[in-house]
């Protein structure tokens, strides 16, 4: 049998750009997946992956540039899996993810929304609040990383700083990575959770051996030195613990101003990781939704309570719902923090829900979705059950989002006002969008 002839640089034309950023060629009826090639431009390239309907390939040079290409502003951009759009205008990134939401509606749920939404802005640097950085002790390098995955390998990415982080973390990694790597458990430390809050900010050490003596000195000078919270995690999230300084007079907060609420969370807990789109995302959400004092509105998969204490300003009984107790029971703390007796919070699994729960035909007018990725299967096709006037649908997923609005618009007899993206995760390939559903 003929050996088959190994292809060398090939150039083309870019059709189209996907979601994360990959340019697309089409060649002799098969599509070519380009990392970092833009719409409109010439470039060459090395295939390098092979399969059955399309290939992947290395982008080797550009020959006509699109305009809405800029350099990327950080250093480990192309090695760094956690942005892979930075080479592209902030706008055009807007455009494609609104477009993917746009082609998913189309293509998965056969519905278009009334009105299209323009993108919810806010700061593309800086801007994230909670993340999670891997470590790792590399003997080759001499050094411990501290960051985020590589892009194409489950390495770390050896980088300095991170663009996007919240401030003062976004410098910090290089002193992470000196601390980290003069521990004694350096080899057992895999991961750090940031958590930064309008009061402080906190770091959570996932370690796998307890800390020598030596080790806990180091941890509390760094918290010392650069201002910090530090937490131990030793196994689960119920073993993390603050470890410096001993005690602290207030818990991490955030603030939502216009409705004068006030959200205490734990550095484990979910949060929206960009503070100033998720006060735009709030408002516009129980803009919306447009609960009066006679309406009772339903939030389910309410985490602790960030919608939901804002819909309680407007409302006249709001019920949160979330499959996980530690985060009710702090949502009720919210509450209780932000005055509010016409909100209350119960646990449930979302995902299991029967019709049968006393709870969901006790009659809503309004509801709110923000569920994960899976999105909100089983609660739509009950959605005769609950039987909401309107609907305001939070999504990280465009694909789940546009499986649900099908189902609303096919199945459950809404109509679909309006959609748009919420950039939630600039330079990223996440699509985070919003719905908004009436019924018909």
């Amino acid at each position: 049998m003929a050996r088959k002839k190994r292809r060398g640089p090939e150039t083309a034309v870019i059709g189209g750009v996907t979601h994360d950023g990959r340019g697309i060629a089409d060649t002799d009826g098969k599509k070519v997946f380009i990392t970092g090639a833009l719409e409109g431009e010439t470039v060459t390239y090395q295939r390098r992956k092979f399969h059955r309907n399309f290939d992947e390939a290395e982008l080797l040079e550009v020959h006509e540039s699109s305009s809405d290409r800029i350099e990327a502003r950080c250093e480990a951009f192309g090695r760094c899996g956690g942005c892979s759009l930075q080479h592209i205008t902030p706008e055009h990134q807007r455009d494609i993810k609104a477009q993917t939401l746009k082609d998913n509606l189309e293509r998965i749920g056969r519905v278009t929304p009334e009105t299209w939404l323009e993108p919810m802005t806010g700061p593309v640097w800086n801007y994230r609040r909670r993340a999670r950085l891997a470590v790792k002790d590399v003997y080759g390098k001499g050094r411990t990383l501290v960051g985020f995955r590589e892009r194409h390998a489950p390495y770390i990415t050896d980088m300095q700083r991170c663009e996007v982080l919240a401030q003062p973390i976004d410098g910090m990694i290089s002193d992470l990575s000196e601390m980290v790597g003069s521990l004694s458990i350096k080899a057992r430390l895999p991961q750090i959770e940031v958590a930064v809050a309008e009061n402080d900010i906190a770091l959570v050490f996932r370690v796998l051996d307890p800390p020598t003596e030596a080790d806990n000195d180091l941890l509390r000078q760094f918290g010392k030195t650069h201002e910090l919270r530090i937490y131990l995690q030793t196994g689960g999230l119920d073993t993390v613990s603050l470890f410096y300084p001993e005690s602290v007079d207030d818990p991490l907060y955030y603030t939502l101003p216009e409705f004068d609420i006030r959200v205490d969370f734990e550095p484990i807990d979910f949060v929206q990781v960009n503070s100033d789109i998720n006060r735009r995302m709030v408002h516009f959400a129980t803009e919306q939704l447009g609960a009066g004092p006679g309406d009772r509105v339903l939030d389910l998969f309410c985490g602790i309570g960030n919608f939901s204490l804002a819909i309680a300003r407007q409302a006249g009984t709001v019920l949160g719902v979330e499959g996980e107790a530690s985060l009710t029971q702090r949502a009720a703390m919210n509450a209780s923090r932000n005055g509010l007796d016409n909100v209350s919070f119960r646990v449930a699994d979302l995902s299991k829900i029967d019709g049968t729960e006393s709870w969901v035909k006790e009659g809503w007018d309004r509801m709110l979705l923000d569920p994960a990725r899976s999105g909100a299967a089983e609660v739509v096709t009950r959605m005769h059950l609950f039987g909401p006037e309107r609907i305001v649908y939070v999504s990280c997923h465009p694909g789940t989002l546009a499986r649900d609005a099908g189902t609303l618009v096919h199945e459950q007899g809404y109509r679909l006002e309006s959609a748009g993206i919420i950039d939630m995760f600039p330079h990223t390939a996440h699509v985070e969008s919003i719905a908004v559903f009436r019924k018909s």
